[in-house]
């Protein structure tokens, strides 16, 4: 069986990968804009999602495939990226598509990267024969990222009461290398989520804790956090980026708890205090 993925040079699709070559027993195609950095033991193909001319060639002869989402976070990107790289695909006779989409996903009108997700899910139901939705968890090395920003102020913030179930990166590449090389995961929507729903407080006390300093948390309005991200000089994408996960945590978007990690792996996937422990300094 050939397995491609595509996004193969990021950190999701370099894990993935990985698993499948300790898997063996199938050939391996990483689609990257630079294929000849693709990890050992895996044949290197170019492709870019902005180029779609590039994507059919790149996805020929292939069984299964794993569309992994560009980094872009502007909106109305992701969206025509995932269409143009179904549509290639489709047209390569890729057997099976295997999507990496966002827990919460859903129909929304305005620019966000809900309704790239949900664009790119929906393209996929109608056009792919044989289709897995991977719906991804907040990762925790996001968030280790936030720590890392926020903490020296002593203060964590959201936009209300918050709960996520935070995921590790590791166990999403986990679940997508299972449902690549295993049977059985036709029209499947698997939530990939940690083992527990963590509010905004919890989430501080645990950053107290495994830095040795007081954290707190506090709720904003958006208008506020907005300004605090933009005064730190942050790209604006990625401040309504940040803003928008802040706002699906505090509806409870994000929260999703499922057994469909150790279903897929048969491991129990880990905690928030693991992941973050071995993050921070």
């Amino acid at each position: 069986m050939k397995i491609g993925v595509s996004g193969a040079n990021g950190q999701l699709g370099k894990a993935v990968l990985g698993y499948l070559v300790e898997h063996g027993g199938n050939d391996l195609v990483g689609i990257s804009r630079q294929p000849e950095t693709v990890i050992a033991d895996v044949e290197g193909r170019f492709g870019d999602y902005d180029r779609p001319d590039s994507l059919s060639q790149a996805y020929a002869g292939l069984d299964r495939l794993l569309l992994i989402p560009s980094a872009d976070l502007r909106p109305n990107v992701r969206g025509p990226q995932f269409r143009a790289a179904i549509d290639a695909a489709v047209a390569a006779g890729v057997k099976h598509v295997v999507v990496v989409s966002l827990q919460g996903t859903r129909k929304v009108d305005v620019p966000s990267m809900a309704r790239d997700f949900w664009i790119g899910e929906q393209h996929l139901i109608a056009n792919a024969s044989s289709w897995t939705i991977l719906r991804s968890g907040f990762y925790v090395e996001a968030f280790a990222q936030e720590v890392q920003m926020s903490a020296a102020h002593g203060m964590l913030a959201g936009l209300g009461y918050e709960s996520v179930t935070y995921m590790a990166r590791d166990d999403l590449a986990r679940s997508a290398a299972a449902v690549l090389k295993g049977d059985g995961h036709e029209g499947a929507i698997y939530q990939i989520s940690g083992p527990e729903r963590i509010s905004g407080e919890q989430k501080a006390a645990l950053v107290s804790e495994l830095i040795g300093k007081p954290v707190g948390f506090i709720a904003l309005s958006e208008s506020d956090l907005r300004s605090g991200l933009a005064a730190a000089n942050l790209p604006t994408d990625l401040v309504e980026a940040i803003v928008e996960t802040k706002r699906d945590s505090a509806a409870h978007n994000l929260d999703y708890l499922s057994g469909d990690v150790e279903r897929l792996t048969g491991r129990v996937p880990q905690s928030l205090r693991q992941v973050l422990s071995s993050l921070l300094p």
